[in-house]
């Protein structure tokens, strides 16, 4: 397999672990249009590949795993012609990146080494164990920018951490440290920032010498909750996600974290009716 046509993403494979390096840290390893599309492509590619057993995928730098979509992306979708909306719904990335994650059989392990949001905390979350610095932050925007909490969480979450806490984080965009994502149970385990990359290895170098196919079997199974109870909710909320970037709510949400202000959403305004 070869991985020289992945530009944003870094892969080193040694003694059975491949490890996959979110690489913008100019950025934050932010996701533009070409690293949500290769998020999508290297699950099945590390899965086809003989030479790995486990990955780990962390993010370059030491501040962040990923700042999720940048601005520039998300603006793109609200301006999408009706060919090009048409499009993106035949080809849904940000659905065969959840879906990939979830159907691929071998053991995906995320080190969260700084903040997480946005699509790449959808990677992060969705790996079969997580290990986050204690002082790293994670949360879901999406409501912050006008829109509807897609990408991921709607469907994982609830199985996480309970539908309470689910609803309390999705609704008020609050950030949740690594201490508090390992109580809760969003994450698998916090550990101090300069111990992630180091254990999130050390666990991967042990499962790639277990027994493979008892592994990955269990990994499937325990994956049917997911599609029975997730899945399903996560579709819906991809849908009404990509449905409000074509709003007046996200158009002001996006101009807000252009202009770093709180956001004053027509929808919020006296007099503006139901929605």
């Amino acid at each position: 397999m070869d991985y020289s046509r992945y530009e944003h993403l870094l892969v080193d494979i040694s003694d059975g672990v491949a490890l996959v390096t979110l690489n913008r840290p100019e950025v934050y390893n932010a996701v533009n249009h070409r690293l949500h599309r290769e998020l999508m492509e290297i699950w099945p590619d590390l899965d086809r590949d003989p030479r790995v057993r486990v990955a780990v995928v962390t993010g370059a730098g030491d501040k962040a795993f990923s700042a999720g979509g940048d601005l520039a992306m998300l603006e793109h979708r609200m301006t999408m012609s009706a060919e090009e909306r048409y499009e993106d719904t035949m080809r849904p990335e940000a659905q065969q990146i959840v879906y990939n994650l979830i159907n691929a059989d071998k053991i995906i392990i995320s080190a969260i080494n700084g903040v997480a949001v946005g699509a790449g905390l959808a990677v992060a979350l969705l790996a079969d164990i997580s290990i986050m610095a204690e002082d790293a932050r994670l949360g879901d925007g999406h409501i912050r920018l006008g829109v509807a909490a897609g990408d991921h969480a709607c469907g994982v979450w609830p199985l996480l951490c309970g539908m309470a806490k689910t609803k309390y984080y999705l609704l008020t965009c609050e950030f949740v440290d690594g201490k508090e994502a390992e109580r809760i149970g969003l994450v698998s385990k916090a550990v101090p920032r300069a111990e992630v990359l180091s254990t999130a290895m050390d666990i991967a170098r042990r499962l790639a010498a277990g027994p493979q196919p008892a592994l990955r079997f269990t990994k499937r199974a325990l994956n049917q909750w997911l599609r029975l109870a997730g899945l399903a909710s996560f579709d819906y909320s991809l849908a009404v996600e990509k449905l409000g970037f074509f709003s007046a709510d996200a158009r002001e949400g996006i101009r807000a974290v252009r202009e770093k202000r709180p956001a004053s959403f027509p929808s919020a305004r006296e007099g503006a009716g139901e929605h």
